[in-house]
């Protein structure tokens, strides 16, 4: 028998002619109700849903009407229960994205601005780049709406606003963006896992491929969050070390070098450093479309790893003698293994848990992309999507593969 839910939505903006109320009837088994929009003069309002359960309650209490923040309800398909999408895990979402084992090769392109300079330049850029994922996140939602339908990708935001030509650019530079750097996180993670254990190559890839893909399709909302907080405690909990090893003979005066000339030419490096607006799609459907909750977990989550790209760049540039400022381009992870004998184990472990987290991210992202691209029903975990993500990495990597890891680095 199917179940039915009963939704009564309230515009968010008052006036008086939104003070009729509608009801919809939605089958369970969806993910999300059918949501509907009303328009006042040019302008659209987004709408407030409240159970009629809630609403019936409270009309015989005559107490204020509760209204809730969410545009749908997300189901457990094998409880069907709600299962609230969670901040906190959102947040380490995004920041198990956005940290990448890239971010220990940040002073490399930092080190002849300068501390100072490259500090100035990583907040600019976390502020532009928390920007475009709230823009991407206001049409999400506002998509969500005109569709009636959680699980909203790049693909049906595209056709809404970039036209057919627009839509083909954005679905070609999604996909070849995505499963180059998927292939780049199972080559490294692969050879970290060979180096420990000694299995081959492609066992290595296979096992951290079925191990992260099958979280990733297996697991519920709360068991990927479980999991992927863990992870990025995890990553502090090895870079606090990281840095407690590397700090030693910190100079706190080599921290107000600048050179503001050559801060630019970092820019693309460190802008790319905080690429996560793949899994905002997946937040808005997670958090059920509540934006105060997807900008909380944005804001929030990239601030973690701009935290850790300015205490890892004043460690460094502050650290090794002669990196920051003199012209010379020097590789400061090689410097820094050369100099103590513990620090490559922990900048393995450390590299190898966010590649961890950001395969998590960029699997959820890219099997979102390609469930609405092939059109199929949201809210029903379909093994195709995640097939068509987790294959072609595995196949395109072959003996030539780990090399690929040198030439998106700075990303993972």
């Amino acid at each position: 028998m199917a179940l039915t839910a009963s939704l009564r939505c309230y515009p968010l903006l008052g006036s008086a002619a939104a003070a009729a109320s509608s009801s919809v009837s939605l089958p369970a088994s969806t993910r999300a109700p059918v949501l509907h929009r009303t328009t006042g003069g040019p302008r659209r309002r987004l709408q407030r849903c409240l159970c009629s359960q809630q609403y019936a309650e409270k009309q015989s209490s005559g107490s204020q009407q509760q209204q809730l923040e969410r545009l749908f309800s997300n189901l457990n398909q094998a409880t069907m229960k709600h299962e609230p999408g969670s901040v906190t895990s959102s947040i380490f979402l995004v920041a198990g994205t956005t940290v990448g084992a890239g971010i220990l090769a940040i002073p490399a392109v930092t080190q002849e601005a300068g501390f100072l300079a490259s500090a100035v330049t990583c907040i600019f850029c976390w502020i532009y780049m928390v920007v475009t994922g709230l823009l991407v996140a206001e049409v999400n939602v506002n998509t969500m709406c005109e569709l009636g339908s959680g699980g909203v990708s790049l693909v049906s935001m595209a056709m809404r606003t970039l036209g057919t030509f627009g839509v083909r650019t954005a679905c070609i530079s999604y996909l070849f963006i995505h499963y180059a750097l998927l292939v780049a996180y199972v080559a490294r993670s692969s050879e970290i896992i060979t180096n420990s254990v000694g299995i081959p190559l492609w066992e290595s890839a296979a096992l951290f491929s079925l191990a992260f893909g099958g979280l990733c399709y297996f697991g519920s909302q709360r068991v990927i969050g479980a999991v992927n907080g863990f992870l990025v405690f995890s990553i502090l909990a090895s870079f606090t070390t990281l840095v407690v090893v590397a700090s030693g003979n910190l100079q706190w005066s080599s921290l107000l070098e600048a050179n503001f000339a050559a801060a630019p030419q970092s820019i693309p490096i460190i802008a790319l450093s905080f690429v996560y607006q793949n899994v905002v799609p997946v937040l808005c459907t997670n958090l059920e479309g509540d934006l105060s909750k997807v900008r909380k977990a944005i804001v929030v989550g990239t601030a973690i790893p701009l935290a850790l790209f300015l205490i890892w760049d004043a460690v460094i540039l502050g650290t090794l003698p002669g990196l920051a400022g003199d012209g010379t381009i020097i590789d400061p992870l090689e410097q820094l293994r050369s100099s103590n004998g513990t620090v490559g184990p922990i900048v393995e472990a450390f590299s190898f848990l966010a590649i961890g987290t950001s395969y998590i991210g960029f699997v959820l992202g890219l099997s979102d992309f390609i469930a609405d691209l092939l059109k199929l029903p949201s809210g029903q975990n379909k093994p195709l999507p995640y097939l068509v993500t987790l294959l072609p990495p595995l196949l395109c990597l072959g003996q030539r593969g780990t090399q690929m890891i040198w030439k998106l680095q700075y990303h993972q």
